[in-house]
């Protein structure tokens, strides 16, 4: 497969022409040297990155660049970058005479660069230093703006740069968080059926198809990941790439990423740890599994459950703190707690569980794990029984996307057992 002919377009049965309007793709070693072309005609480049990024990458950027007029924007690398307020202005700060950005890093670098990029109308490209999440081709940019995790519409990259032998160097836990992310698309993917046939969402085989292929295609690779085999790493960072090229996040996103949100928010709120993406990402899709594994053993009710307005909003408001208030104009806005889909449950019972049988059980996940020496007792150890029930229970309140949360939370409310 071509990935820059499959991403200049598919005209796709499903009635859309999927595309992703990215000018170069290069996944190969030496990649970073192609700049020196692709950046002809741009004289003014800020650079982004961090202490570690730059370390990995900085030197091969700068000589790519030598004859540009260059400013620089490095943050520390000794903690953990969030994508607030603060770290946008001190990007948009140096941009007067900017006139491309070239963000070096993964996920945070990339998701500024692109916010910047959008809302500065200045081009922007990324050189990738670790393959450890599915955003490099993304249109939406994770923020974190008033405390909470925000997905903005954002432009895409006039060139992702990923050099093999500057990624087979990352660190192992970042290799991993990409494997993860690509296998929760197993419980991404599970979601994205089940709305379609709760919520009557749109659906496209073709992608569905795709996205399980190249879940597929990790798992044949898996024994490349712990040896830092370099053609493996350029084949996960494709793949992570390819996530995207739905023009939607919907096939690769799904309840496993509503928990890493979560536990994301939680932890920033909270001043405590969380793990990387891609790792909270794949632990949370034994979680989901587990979920589905227990619709399936239940009988459906005959009542939705909802808490009264008051017991609800006190409830969000001790997980959340002060990004309560977010979540609750969300799902206003939005209406789920309105919904009364206990109809569509009962009509479309068969359905709906034989959607959630096609997701692997949370065993054959674990054994995944074993795979890439993943042990989920980091996950357990970290967030505790309660902080998980909680995330169960109330992740979904972030994000306006119906996925087996819900389904769980309409029938069974508080009981998680």
């Amino acid at each position: 497969m071509d990935i820059n002919e499959l991403l200049r377009g598919v005209d796709c049965p499903c009635g859309k022409f999927h595309t992703c309007d990215i000018k170069y793709v290069y996944i190969e070693p030496n990649a970073t040297e192609r700049l020196r072309d692709i950046c002809a005609e741009y004289k003014n480049v800020l650079i982004v990155a961090d202490e570690n990024t730059y370390a990995a990458a900085g030197g091969r950027v700068s000589k790519a660049l030598s004859d540009k007029t260059t400013q620089e924007v490095i943050f520390p690398g000794s903690q953990i970058l969030v994508p607030d307020e603060k770290a946008i202005e001190a990007v948009e700060r140096m941009t007067d005479e900017t006139e491309l950005i070239v963000g070096i890093g993964s996920g945070v670098i990339q998701d500024l660069c692109k916010f910047v990029s959008f809302s500065k109308k200045i081009p922007y490209m990324i050189v990738a230093t670790a393959p450890s999440m599915d955003g490099y081709a993304s249109n939406g940019a994770a923020m974190i703006t008033d405390g909470m995790k925000v997905t903005y519409p954002a432009g895409l990259p006039t060139a992702i740069i990923a050099d093999t032998a500057v990624l087979k160097d990352a660190p192992m836990d970042m290799i991993k968080a990409g494997f993860g992310d690509i296998i929760g698309k197993f419980s991404a993917l599970n979601d994205w059926k089940l709305s379609k046939c709760v919520n009557g969402e749109y659906f496209c085989q073709y992608i569905y198809d795709l996205t399980y292929q190249q879940i597929q295609k990790m798992l044949d690779l898996a024994d490349g990941i712990q040896k830092r085999d370099e053609k493996t790493i350029g084949a996960l960072m494709e793949a992570l790439i390819l996530m995207s090229f739905a023009g939607s996040s919907r096939p690769a996103s799904g309840s496993e990423h509503h928990l890493s949100h979560f536990f994301e928010i939680t932890g920033i709120v909270e001043n405590v740890p969380y793990l990387a993406h891609g790792l909270d990402v794949v632990y949370s899709t034994v979680i989901t599994a587990k979920i589905r594994e227990k619709i399936l053993k239940s009988k459906f009710p005959d009542k939705l459950f909802r808490l009264s307005r008051s017991q609800y909003e006190k409830t969000i408001k001790e997980i959340y703190t002060d990004v309560a208030d977010g979540c609750i104009a969300l799902q206003d806005k939005v209406g789920n707690y309105a919904k009364d889909r206990l109809g569509v449950y009962h009509e479309k019972e068969a359905e709906i569980r034989d959607i959630l049988s096609e997701m692997p059980s949370s065993e054959e996940i674990l054994k995944i794990l074993d795979l890439v020496a993943l042990d989920i007792n980091e996950y357990y150890s970290l967030y505790g029984e309660k902080k998980i029930k909680d995330a169960i229970l109330y992740a979904k309140d972030l994000k306006d996307r119906y996925t087996v949360l819900w389904l769980n939370y309409d029938l069974f409310g508080g009981d998680n057992n």
